[in-house]
């Protein structure tokens, strides 16, 4: 007797937690992806590593400056498309900006 209540016990169990984690996961996440022709320009940005003298030869002066900030220095430079973030004198990472 005290096997099936023990089953019967199981089984309600199981149903809960089964209907529980069903419940919460129906969110739903969406996230945008880029076009092609954003992934062109992405395999132009600057790359981590590069120092600011190859970023500003390749690209050219940025539109803005900012930093250097805290330690390890932070500096970025905008451009039109994308801000570039340097510590020290190396491209740590690059963020496209979203097209409007």
């Amino acid at each position: 007797m005290y096997k099936k209540a023990s089953s019967g016990l199981i089984a309600i169990t199981t149903t809960l937690v089964l209907g529980f984690s069903s419940a919460t996961q129906a969110e739903e996440l969406a996230v945008p992806v880029m076009d092609q022709a954003d992934r062109t320009a992405a395999q132009d940005l600057p790359r981590n590593g590069q120092t600011q003298q190859t970023v500003r030869t390749r690209l050219g002066n940025p539109n803005s400056m900012n930093g250097p900030v805290g330690q390890p220095p932070i500096t970025t430079w905008d451009y039109s498309r994308f801000t570039v973030y340097f510590e020290g004198d190396k491209v740590i990472h690059t963020v496209m900006k979203p097209n409007r």
